[in-house]
């Protein structure tokens, strides 16, 4: 009786302690988009087959890297700025080098304001691995009071262009 008392006990302690830590996400995200660098262009190409008035594809005030690829990405967002992010085949997607890692180096931003002044909250850099895999376990600078309208940019740690993109996961299946 004892013991069936106190597993009764530890099994209501986890399950208030996992409920408890599922209030303290601020933000999910199940998957990634990796980058596309521009929304459109118009007009005829010139020689170099340039079109003319390219639109970069600028996420947040954050400018967009050469076409890059991401198999699958998920992360979450705790109240106190803790992020854990899980990026796998991040991987150039055009160009000689395509299907490399580029040996690039990245970092986490999560923006939360859906209009300016952006505040850019960003986690240490981390190397990607060969195959495009990488784990990002830090606390955000600075901290997000709130995230009303979660962006989650994966960046170069050399020149802070975005590679991908992560997909928020707003509840629902």
């Amino acid at each position: 009786m004892v013991k069936a008392t106190v597993v009764a006990i530890l099994v209501v302690s986890a399950l208030a302690v996992a409920s408890a830590r599922e209030g303290d996400v601020s933000a999910k995200f199940n998957g990634g988009i990796g980058v596309i660098p521009v929304t459109g262009g118009a007009g005829t190409p010139d020689a170099n087959g340039t079109l003319p008035n390219v639109k970069l594809n600028v996420v947040r005030g954050v400018s967009p890297a050469g076409p890059w690829r991401i198999a699958d990405l998920k992360a979450v967002v705790e109240a106190d700025g803790h992020i854990l992010v899980k990026g796998t085949g991040l991987l150039l997607a055009s160009g000689n080098g395509i299907g490399t890692n580029a040996n690039a180096s990245v970092f986490a931003t999560l923006i939360c304001e859906a209009a300016l002044p952006f505040t850019q909250h960003n986690t240490a850099s981390v190397a990607l691995a060969r195959n495009g895999d990488f784990i990002i376990n830090d606390t955000l600078d600075p901290a997000p009071d709130e995230c009303a309208s979660p962006v989650l940019l994966i960046r170069s740690s050399g020149s802070g262009v975005w590679f991908a993109a992560g997909i928020p996961n707003l509840g629902g299946n």
